[in-house]
This record gives structure tokens, C-alpha cells and sequence, in this order.
């Protein structure tokens, strides 16, 4: 899906109070609620005081992870923090919880609402935290490091389609995502440049002061099959359409979708789309 998607289903969401203490900072005490529990599955251990103890954790396993940004409130602890698997920079976004003020219950609901949904998220869980990967194919190294389990997004948008992709041609490769913005650039433009916690970068095609610009987000790819994957999420979502180029060890993600074929054959690629119905 587009990167905006994905940050977007990550925002404050209202769908529980406990979900509000997750993205928002802010929790009133109720009594007992009914709710959902904690998966089964989850171990009752380890637990953690703060995200902060999290990270740390990761590196003491040997997953070090760059914190971007963290919060302490009143019954939760969040960070989020950019860790290397397998090649793949994975941003992780962890959440732990005080016992003595968030129920196990209100734990359980949270972990519910953030699995369903057309956006269902990927979670790595244990004791009274979990921590939503960003790149699916990395939450198992990351559970085995934690002591964790994994817990698969379900329901709608939920798996992959293997859907068929075109031939891609091997080349070009860039060493640099700044030589492929610099390349779609000198295509359909690339301004206001923006290089995310993940090595990613964001821009605007267009002309600037056009009144016609709109964002792209290419990246690189470790591995072919990194690449695929990357495409398939793009196209999985009804309702959502996408227009990707790529080529090599590269994609394009175009929010403007008439410009695919335009960077394709300018940049050697070809394109991968899908008119979200």
C-alpha cells in the first residue's frame, strides 16, 4: 500500500480508549471493561517498564534500533525506532503498558483493533507490550529476538495476493535512492525531497508553483523478492488504487496515476498497477 496508507492507518485512532492511549497520550480510568483478551498464545513474559527497556532489548539481542521518536504517559510507553533485518531497514512502532492502569483486557481490544481492518497490521507481542512492524516479512526475527510471538494481521487486507507481476527488467540498478530521484527528477520532477527513518524518499512530481504537483516515494530494495513484495502490498487494496514503476532493485510509487508510463520509459521500467477495484 502507499506509504501514506500506512501511516495513516497508524494515526490516533478512536476505535477504544486504549487505542487512544496508544497513539494520542491520553486515558481516563474506568472500572473492569469487557473486552477482548490477549491472544492466547502470548507469553506472560518478559514485561517491560518502558518502550525505552524495548529497544534496549533489541540490542542486547543484536537488533539495534534507532529511536525516532518517544513518549511516556500516564499508563503508556511508546517509541518508535528503525531497526536492520535481513538488509531491510524496518521501522517498529512499540507499545507497552502499566498493569496497574491499562487492563489486560483493554490490552486484548487493542491488540484486536490493530489486527482487523482494511489496514490490518502485523504485531509482535509478549507480557504487557507489542510492537507493530512495518515490513511483515521481518516481525519473525524480530519475535525470536524479543522471546515474542508473532501476531498475523487477519481478516480484510490481512494476506498478500500472489498476484502476477510483469517481467522486470534486471537493470537499471542505483547505489543511491538519491541517483533514482535524481533520475525521476529530470522525468516528471522530484522537489521538496524528504528521506525517511527507513533510507525511503518522498518527493513532488510536478513543477513547483504548477498547482498540479503531487508525491511520489521511491525506494530500494535489498533482494528481488523484497522488491515483489513491496509491489504486491501496493496493489492488494480494494478501494485504493496504486501506479508503481520499477525496474532493477527500484521502485517508483506514483500518487499521481497518469504519470506511470511517462517514468517507465524514461527510467527503463515498467509498471505495476492497479486501478483499485
Amino acid at each position: 500500500m502507499k506509504n501514506r496508507a500506512a501511516s495513516a492507518a497508524g494515526a490516533c485512532l478512536a476505535l477504544t480508549a486504549l487505542t487512544v492511549l496508544t497513539a494520542c497520550g491520553r486515558f481516563e480510568s474506568h472500572p473492569e471493561p469487557s473486552g477482548t483478551a490477549i491472544p492466547s498464545g502470548v507469553p506472560a513474559k518478559p514485561t517491560y517498564t518502558t518502550a525505552k527497556d524495548v529497544v534496549r532489548a533489541m540490542g542486547a539481542a543484536g537488533l539495534d534500533c534507532a529511536t525516532v521518536r518517544s513518549r511516556d504517559y500516564n499508563g503508556s510507553s511508546t517509541a518508535d525506532c528503525v531497526a536492520t533485518v535481513g538488509g531491510v531497514k524496518v521501522e517498529n512502532e512499540i507499545s507497552v503498558f502499566d498493569p496497574d492502569v491499562v487492563s489486560k483486557t483493554e490490552i486484548g481490544t487493542s491488540i484486536e483493533s490493530r489486527r482487523t481492518g482494511a489496514y490490518a497490521q502485523t504485531l509482535v507481542a509478549a507480557g504487557n507490550w507489542y510492537i507493530r512492524v512495518m515490513d511483515p516479512p521481518s516481525a519473525p526475527a524480530i519475535a525470536k529476538a524479543l522471546h515474542a510471538v508473532v501476531l498475523d494481521a487477519k481478516g480484510k487486507g490481512s494476506k498478500t495476493p500472489e498476484y502476477p507481476l510483469p517481467d522486470i527488467p534486471s537493470t537499471p540498478t542505483y547505489k543511491k535512492a538519491d541517483d533514482l530521484a535524481h533520475d525521476l527528477a529530470a522525468s516528471v520532477g522530484c522537489f521538496q525531497r524528504e528521506t525517511t527513518s527507513t533510507g525511503s524518499i518522498k518527493c513532488e512530481t510536478g513543477k513547483p508553483g504548477s498547482g498540479s504537483t503531487d508525491c511520489a516515494v521511491l525506494t530500494l530494495h535489498p533482494t528481488h523478492a523484497r522488491r515483489d513484495a513491496a509491489l504486491r502490498e501496493a496493489i492488494k487494496y480494494r478501494g485504493v488504487p496504486a501506479e508503481l514503476v520499477t525496474a532493477g532493485n527500484w521502485t517508483v510509487n506514483l500518487c499521481d496515476t497518469t504519470l506511470g508510463a511517462k517514468v517507465a520509459r524514461d527510467l527503463g521500467g515498467v509498471v505495476v498497477a492497479y486501478d483499485g477495484r
